[in-house]
Protein backbone atom coordinates (compact mmCIF):
# COMPACT_ATOMS: atom_id res chain seq x y z
CA UNK A 1 0.00 0.00 0.00
CA UNK A 2 1.58 3.53 -1.01
CA UNK A 3 0.78 5.65 1.76
CA UNK A 4 0.25 9.23 -0.61
CA UNK A 5 1.66 12.40 1.16
CA UNK A 6 -0.50 15.54 1.02
CA UNK A 7 1.26 18.16 0.03
CA UNK A 8 1.46 21.55 2.14
CA UNK A 9 -0.99 24.04 1.39
CA UNK A 10 0.70 27.79 1.23
CA UNK A 11 -1.96 30.43 2.60
CA UNK A 12 -0.65 33.95 2.14
CA UNK A 13 -1.86 35.37 5.30
CA UNK A 14 0.44 33.29 7.40
CA UNK A 15 3.71 34.80 5.75
CA UNK A 16 2.46 38.09 5.09
CA UNK A 17 1.18 38.77 8.76
CA UNK A 18 4.78 37.88 10.49
CA UNK A 19 6.63 39.90 7.61
CA UNK A 20 4.48 42.93 8.58
CA UNK A 21 5.02 42.32 12.55
CA UNK A 22 8.26 41.72 11.65
CA UNK A 23 8.61 44.98 9.64
CA UNK A 24 7.36 46.73 12.70
CA UNK A 25 9.69 45.59 15.09
CA UNK A 26 12.50 46.71 13.59
CA UNK A 27 14.13 49.23 15.65
CA UNK A 28 13.20 52.49 13.62
CA UNK A 29 9.55 51.29 14.10
CA UNK A 30 10.19 51.26 17.27
CA UNK A 31 11.70 54.29 18.21
CA UNK A 32 9.19 56.52 15.92
CA UNK A 33 6.18 54.53 17.96
CA UNK A 34 7.92 55.35 21.73
CA UNK A 35 8.77 59.21 20.74
CA UNK A 36 5.62 59.66 19.62
CA UNK A 37 3.28 61.55 22.61
CA UNK A 38 0.61 59.99 24.32
CA UNK A 39 -2.92 62.62 23.57
CA UNK A 40 -3.16 62.97 27.04
CA UNK A 41 0.51 64.53 27.02
CA UNK A 42 -0.51 66.60 24.22
CA UNK A 43 -3.50 67.98 26.11
CA UNK A 44 -1.20 68.33 29.48
CA UNK A 45 1.69 70.56 27.46
CA UNK A 46 -0.89 72.53 25.43
CA UNK A 47 -0.15 76.59 25.69
CA UNK A 48 2.78 75.78 28.29
CA UNK A 49 5.35 78.63 29.12
CA UNK A 50 8.08 77.60 31.68
CA UNK A 51 8.74 80.91 33.60
CA UNK A 52 12.26 81.10 35.57
CA UNK A 53 12.05 83.01 38.89
CA UNK A 54 15.10 84.05 41.42
CA UNK A 55 15.30 82.13 44.82
CA UNK A 56 12.11 82.47 47.38
CA UNK A 57 14.09 84.65 49.80
CA UNK A 58 12.44 87.70 47.24
CA UNK A 59 9.29 87.99 45.86
CA UNK A 60 9.81 87.18 42.36
CA UNK A 61 8.37 83.99 42.92
CA UNK A 62 4.95 85.30 44.15
CA UNK A 63 4.82 87.26 41.54
CA UNK A 64 5.27 84.34 39.37
CA UNK A 65 2.11 82.60 41.16
CA UNK A 66 0.32 85.66 40.83
CA UNK A 67 1.20 85.49 36.65
CA UNK A 68 0.04 81.58 36.50
CA UNK A 69 -3.25 82.47 38.60
CA UNK A 70 -4.02 84.93 36.05
CA UNK A 71 -3.04 83.33 32.75
CA UNK A 72 -3.77 79.55 33.20
CA UNK A 73 -7.02 78.92 32.23
CA UNK A 74 -7.09 75.33 32.18
CA UNK A 75 -6.60 74.86 28.14
CA UNK A 76 -4.91 76.71 26.25
CA UNK A 77 -2.48 78.77 28.76
CA UNK A 78 -0.74 77.31 31.80
CA UNK A 79 2.65 78.92 33.35
CA UNK A 80 4.91 76.61 34.99
CA UNK A 81 7.03 78.86 37.76
CA UNK A 82 10.28 77.20 38.00
CA UNK A 83 12.95 78.38 40.55
CA UNK A 84 16.09 79.54 39.27
CA UNK A 85 19.73 80.50 40.69
CA UNK A 86 18.75 84.47 39.84
CA UNK A 87 21.12 86.78 37.89
CA UNK A 88 23.75 85.44 35.91
CA UNK A 89 22.50 81.57 36.19
CA UNK A 90 18.98 82.79 35.03
CA UNK A 91 20.14 84.67 32.18
CA UNK A 92 22.62 81.29 31.37
CA UNK A 93 19.03 79.28 31.56
CA UNK A 94 17.16 81.35 29.30
CA UNK A 95 19.46 81.28 26.82
CA UNK A 96 21.03 77.68 26.89
CA UNK A 97 18.64 75.40 29.25
CA UNK A 98 16.11 73.25 27.40
CA UNK A 99 12.53 74.73 28.38
CA UNK A 100 13.00 78.05 30.01
CA UNK A 101 10.90 80.23 27.56
CA UNK A 102 10.78 83.67 30.13
CA UNK A 103 12.59 84.93 33.44
CA UNK A 104 12.44 87.68 36.04
CA UNK A 105 15.20 89.72 35.98
CA UNK A 106 17.07 92.77 37.57
CA UNK A 107 17.43 94.97 35.04
CA UNK A 108 20.93 96.16 35.93
CA UNK A 109 22.28 92.45 35.66
CA UNK A 110 21.36 92.26 32.25
CA UNK A 111 23.65 95.92 31.61
CA UNK A 112 26.20 94.14 33.83
CA UNK A 113 26.00 91.29 31.67
CA UNK A 114 26.55 93.54 28.42
CA UNK A 115 29.64 95.56 29.47
CA UNK A 116 31.46 92.66 30.76
CA UNK A 117 30.70 90.97 27.76
CA UNK A 118 29.95 87.98 29.28
CA UNK A 119 27.59 86.13 26.80
CA UNK A 120 28.41 86.42 23.02
CA UNK A 121 24.79 88.03 20.93
CA UNK A 122 23.21 88.62 24.47
CA UNK A 123 20.89 91.79 22.59
CA UNK A 124 19.57 88.92 20.10
CA UNK A 125 18.69 86.17 22.18
CA UNK A 126 16.98 88.01 24.87
CA UNK A 127 14.25 90.42 24.28
CA UNK A 128 12.25 92.55 27.00
CA UNK A 129 8.51 92.06 27.63
CA UNK A 130 7.70 94.42 30.44
CA UNK A 131 9.60 96.27 33.47
CA UNK A 132 6.70 94.27 35.99
CA UNK A 133 7.79 96.24 39.35
CA UNK A 134 10.90 98.08 41.45
CA UNK A 135 13.04 96.17 44.16
CA UNK A 136 14.67 98.11 47.01
CA UNK A 137 18.45 98.16 48.02
CA UNK A 138 18.75 96.66 51.56
CA UNK A 139 21.27 97.45 54.10
CA UNK A 140 20.98 96.10 57.06
CA UNK A 141 23.87 96.87 59.74
CA UNK A 142 24.96 96.06 63.25
CA UNK A 143 24.48 98.80 65.91
CA UNK A 144 27.61 100.20 66.00
CA UNK A 145 27.56 101.09 62.32
CA UNK A 146 25.70 104.56 62.51
CA UNK A 147 25.94 105.19 58.68
CA UNK A 148 27.18 103.85 55.39
CA UNK A 149 30.57 105.42 55.79
CA UNK A 150 31.44 103.36 58.97
CA UNK A 151 31.48 100.75 56.27
CA UNK A 152 34.76 101.52 54.69
CA UNK A 153 36.93 98.75 54.64
CA UNK A 154 34.76 96.39 57.01
CA UNK A 155 33.20 93.29 56.15
CA UNK A 156 29.76 92.74 54.21
CA UNK A 157 27.49 90.12 52.68
CA UNK A 158 26.29 90.55 49.47
CA UNK A 159 24.95 87.53 48.99
CA UNK A 160 26.11 84.80 46.09
CA UNK A 161 28.78 85.16 43.75
CA UNK A 162 27.23 86.84 40.74
CA UNK A 163 23.95 87.20 42.23
CA UNK A 164 21.42 89.89 41.55
CA UNK A 165 22.24 91.56 45.06
CA UNK A 166 26.08 90.91 44.21
CA UNK A 167 26.35 92.71 41.02
CA UNK A 168 24.17 96.21 42.56
CA UNK A 169 25.76 96.05 45.50
CA UNK A 170 29.43 95.96 43.99
CA UNK A 171 27.92 99.02 41.20
CA UNK A 172 26.62 100.98 43.76
CA UNK A 173 29.50 101.06 46.48
CA UNK A 174 31.56 102.22 43.82
CA UNK A 175 29.09 104.75 42.82
CA UNK A 176 29.29 106.06 46.35
CA UNK A 177 32.98 105.11 46.24
CA UNK A 178 33.22 103.13 49.06
CA UNK A 179 35.10 100.06 49.32
CA UNK A 180 34.31 97.32 51.34
CA UNK A 181 35.55 93.81 52.08
CA UNK A 182 32.45 91.25 50.23
CA UNK A 183 31.59 88.34 51.95
CA UNK A 184 29.59 85.81 49.64
CA UNK A 185 27.41 83.90 51.80
CA UNK A 186 23.78 82.92 51.89
CA UNK A 187 21.93 85.07 53.27
CA UNK A 188 20.08 83.25 56.12
CA UNK A 189 23.69 82.58 57.16
CA UNK A 190 25.11 86.05 56.39
CA UNK A 191 22.19 87.55 59.02
CA UNK A 192 23.02 84.66 61.89
CA UNK A 193 26.54 86.28 61.01
CA UNK A 194 25.20 89.32 61.51
CA UNK A 195 23.84 89.12 64.94
CA UNK A 196 27.46 87.63 66.08
CA UNK A 197 29.29 90.36 64.88
CA UNK A 198 31.57 88.35 62.05
CA UNK A 199 29.80 91.14 59.91
CA UNK A 200 29.10 94.70 59.72
CA UNK A 201 26.14 94.43 57.30
CA UNK A 202 24.71 92.78 54.85
CA UNK A 203 23.01 94.19 51.34
CA UNK A 204 19.93 92.42 49.92
CA UNK A 205 17.91 93.50 46.95
CA UNK A 206 14.31 92.67 47.01
CA UNK A 207 11.15 94.00 46.90
CA UNK A 208 9.63 95.84 50.05
CA UNK A 209 8.78 94.28 52.65
CA UNK A 210 11.39 91.32 52.04
CA UNK A 211 10.74 88.45 53.62
CA UNK A 212 14.13 88.10 54.57
CA UNK A 213 14.00 90.99 57.53
CA UNK A 214 10.11 90.66 58.65
CA UNK A 215 11.35 88.25 61.28
CA UNK A 216 13.82 90.57 63.16
CA UNK A 217 13.20 92.76 66.31
CA UNK A 218 14.05 96.25 67.14
CA UNK A 219 15.34 95.10 70.47
CA UNK A 220 18.43 93.78 68.47
CA UNK A 221 20.30 97.18 67.15
CA UNK A 222 19.83 96.08 63.47
CA UNK A 223 18.98 98.79 61.54
CA UNK A 224 18.74 99.76 57.75
CA UNK A 225 21.51 102.69 56.64
CA UNK A 226 20.76 105.12 53.94
CA UNK A 227 22.48 104.75 50.73
CA UNK A 228 24.25 109.04 49.96
CA UNK A 229 22.03 110.15 46.60
CA UNK A 230 24.09 110.96 44.06
CA UNK A 231 23.27 112.16 40.27
CA UNK A 232 25.44 108.85 39.36
CA UNK A 233 23.23 106.84 41.51
CA UNK A 234 20.14 107.69 40.04
CA UNK A 235 21.25 107.59 36.95
CA UNK A 236 20.99 104.00 37.02
CA UNK A 237 18.28 103.65 39.76
CA UNK A 238 14.83 104.69 40.88
CA UNK A 239 14.87 106.82 43.99
CA UNK A 240 13.22 104.32 47.03
CA UNK A 241 12.42 105.28 50.58
CA UNK A 242 11.97 102.26 53.48
CA UNK A 243 9.48 103.09 56.04
CA UNK A 244 7.93 102.11 59.29
CA UNK A 245 5.16 100.70 56.96
CA UNK A 246 7.49 98.55 55.53
CA UNK A 247 9.18 97.22 58.83
CA UNK A 248 7.84 98.41 61.54
CA UNK A 249 10.07 96.79 63.62
CA UNK A 250 12.77 98.18 62.31
CA UNK A 251 12.24 101.40 60.92
CA UNK A 252 11.10 104.54 63.49
CA UNK A 253 7.67 106.20 62.35
CA UNK A 254 9.56 109.75 61.98
CA UNK A 255 12.57 108.43 60.22
CA UNK A 256 12.57 106.26 56.87
CA UNK A 257 15.57 105.36 55.20
CA UNK A 258 16.52 106.84 51.34
CA UNK A 259 17.62 104.17 49.01
CA UNK A 260 17.16 102.89 45.69
CA UNK A 261 15.58 100.29 43.32
CA UNK A 262 16.07 98.79 40.69
CA UNK A 263 13.73 97.76 37.73
CA UNK A 264 12.72 93.84 37.86
CA UNK A 265 11.87 93.13 34.36
CA UNK A 266 10.17 90.27 32.60
CA UNK A 267 12.42 88.90 29.51
CA UNK A 268 11.78 86.38 27.27
CA UNK A 269 14.05 83.70 25.16
CA UNK A 270 14.80 84.57 20.88
CA UNK A 271 12.10 81.67 20.44
CA UNK A 272 11.66 82.44 16.31
CA UNK A 273 13.49 78.57 15.65
CA UNK A 274 10.87 76.93 18.26
CA UNK A 275 7.45 77.80 16.71
CA UNK A 276 5.01 76.25 19.16
CA UNK A 277 6.85 77.79 22.45
CA UNK A 278 6.91 80.76 20.67
CA UNK A 279 2.81 80.41 19.92
CA UNK A 280 2.54 79.94 23.62
CA UNK A 281 4.30 83.29 24.58
CA UNK A 282 2.50 85.66 21.98
CA UNK A 283 -0.63 84.03 23.68
CA UNK A 284 0.85 84.68 27.66
CA UNK A 285 1.63 87.82 26.66
CA UNK A 286 -1.72 88.63 25.02
CA UNK A 287 -3.15 87.07 28.62
CA UNK A 288 -1.40 89.05 30.69
CA UNK A 289 -1.79 92.57 29.15
CA UNK A 290 -5.81 92.22 28.96
CA UNK A 291 -5.99 90.67 32.44
CA UNK A 292 -3.38 93.01 34.07
CA UNK A 293 -5.90 94.66 36.16
CA UNK A 294 -7.44 92.25 38.04
CA UNK A 295 -4.06 91.91 39.47
CA UNK A 296 -4.34 95.18 40.87
CA UNK A 297 -7.71 95.13 42.03
CA UNK A 298 -8.31 91.19 43.24
CA UNK A 299 -11.40 91.76 44.19
CA UNK A 300 -12.84 92.94 41.10
CA UNK A 301 -11.98 91.44 37.68
CA UNK A 302 -11.06 93.68 34.78
CA UNK A 303 -10.05 94.30 31.64
CA UNK A 304 -6.81 96.42 31.35
CA UNK A 305 -5.46 98.30 28.22
CA UNK A 306 -2.43 97.70 26.65
CA UNK A 307 -0.64 100.98 26.14
CA UNK A 308 1.06 101.21 22.50
CA UNK A 309 4.52 100.26 23.44
CA UNK A 310 3.09 97.09 24.95
CA UNK A 311 1.50 95.84 22.50
CA UNK A 312 4.91 95.79 20.06
CA UNK A 313 5.57 92.58 21.57
CA UNK A 314 6.84 89.82 19.44
CA UNK A 315 6.82 92.49 16.01
CA UNK A 316 10.44 92.71 15.13
CA UNK A 317 11.56 92.14 19.03
CA UNK A 318 9.92 93.69 21.86
CA UNK A 319 10.17 97.02 22.90
CA UNK A 320 12.43 98.25 26.01
CA UNK A 321 9.76 100.06 28.61
CA UNK A 322 11.39 102.90 29.69
CA UNK A 323 14.10 102.07 32.58
CA UNK A 324 13.20 104.87 34.71
CA UNK A 325 10.12 105.80 36.84
CA UNK A 326 7.12 103.15 37.36
CA UNK A 327 3.95 101.89 35.19
CA UNK A 328 0.93 100.53 36.76
CA UNK A 329 2.46 97.07 37.40
CA UNK A 330 4.90 98.80 39.82
CA UNK A 331 1.36 98.61 42.64
CA UNK A 332 0.92 94.97 41.72
CA UNK A 333 3.70 93.61 44.01
CA UNK A 334 3.00 96.06 46.79
CA UNK A 335 -0.58 95.35 47.30
CA UNK A 336 0.33 91.50 47.24
CA UNK A 337 2.75 91.10 49.79
CA UNK A 338 2.51 94.40 51.84
CA UNK A 339 0.75 91.59 54.51
CA UNK A 340 3.99 89.71 54.89
CA UNK A 341 5.72 91.91 57.56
Amino acid sequence: MVTVMSRPTIVAGTIAVPLLVAALATPAALAARATAPPPEAIVVNRGVVELETASSAGISVRIAEDLASLVNDGATRRVVPVVGQGSLGNVIDLKLLRGIDMAILQADVLDYAREQKLFAGIDTSISYITKLYNEEFHLLARPEIKSIADLANQKVNVDLRDSGTAITAKRLFDLVKLTVVPVNDAQDVALEKLRTGEIAALAFVGGKPAPLFCDLKGGEGLHFLALPSSSAVTLGYVPARLTATDYPRLVSQDRAVDTVAVGAVLVVANLQQAPDRHRNVANFVDAFFTGFQSLLEPATIRSGRRSTSQRRFLAGGVTRLPSSGCNATCRWPRRRTRRNC
